[in-house]
């Protein structure tokens, strides 16, 4: 297959699950096309599905990660003054390290709703299928929701990084809690504790819960330097580098500030 004749036939796969959809057909344009798999795979249930599609679904989505291109965490300098620490604006789902922190929600199965922007929805819709059914049975075994302030740790997929840790931060209605900064920092703590249980060497936090979960930035970002820095100097721990990734020019003057040794 061609790679525009498998999202094809990724599409087609999707739309023939669900009755609902026999209205919907396929556009002609590419973004368009790409547009609709990703809100399919968005809105599915973790529900089984063919071997054969998951092997398509793979060898599409590589090519689209290799098309987007691939940032070699180890490359990218670290901050002035502290060789462990890396402050970086770009794409989370083009970094290639050992792991990456995912935003989630406490359902823990990403963003189903289509063609979201936040980094939940980016992370399943790039990662695959498998990553949604891997997060619910991890759910399903639970039992119940993931608390704030926790984290589980799962394969990566069809992401350059090994593995993605998923923290859930505290959701922001007002004033901010003293709960909720405790919260906020665990969340940093439950990741690199997390990360070096299971010996990995490099992380990338992404800014969590300063998106649809509205803590405030300047606040968000102190704890973040703040308690990445006492578990790296307090703890023996296999982490090496810690990745802050950004994405907002805000933000990254936020940390710039934060993490310079003067």
């Amino acid at each position: 297959m061609t790679h525009e004749e498998q999202r094809i036939y990724l599409i087609r796969e999707l739309l023939t699950e669900n009755p609902e959809y026999k209205h919907i057909a396929i556009p002609a344009e590419e973004q368009r096309q790409k547009d609709l798999l990703r809100g399919l795979m968005n809105v599915r249930m973790p529900r089984p599905i063919s071997r054969d599609f998951l092997c398509i679904q793979d060898e599409y989505l590589q090519a689209e990660r290799d098309a987007r291109g691939v940032v070699d965490s180890a490359a990218l300098p670290s901050v002035p003054g502290n060789s462990r620490l890396v402050l970086w604006q770009g794409d989370i789902t083009t970094l290639k390290a050992d792991a990456i922190v995912n935003a989630a929600n406490s359902a823990l199965l990403g963003c189903f709703h289509p063609l979201h922007s936040c980094i939940d929805n980016i992370i399943h819709s790039r990662s695959g299928i498998q990553l949604r059914l891997f997060c619910n049975d991890l759910m399903q075994a639970q039992g119940h929701e993931e608390p704030a302030g926790s984290a589980k740790i799962t394969p990566a997929f069809n992401l350059p990084c090994k593995y993605v840790l998923h923290t859930v931060g505290p959701i922001i209605y007002g004033t901010v809690t003293g709960r909720d900064c405790e919260e906020l920092a665990s969340c940093y703590r439950s990741c690199l504790d997390l990360a070096a249980a299971h010996s990995l060497r490099s992380v990338a936090f992404c800014c969590i819960s300063t998106g649809e979960f509205h803590f405030p930035r300047r606040d968000a970002a102190e704890i973040a330097a703040e308690t990445v820095q006492k578990v790296l100097n307090q703890r023996t721990t296999s982490v090496e580098r810690v990745i802050f990734n950004v994405f907002q020019d805000a933000d990254a003057e936020l940390y710039r500030r934060l993490l310079r040794s003067d």
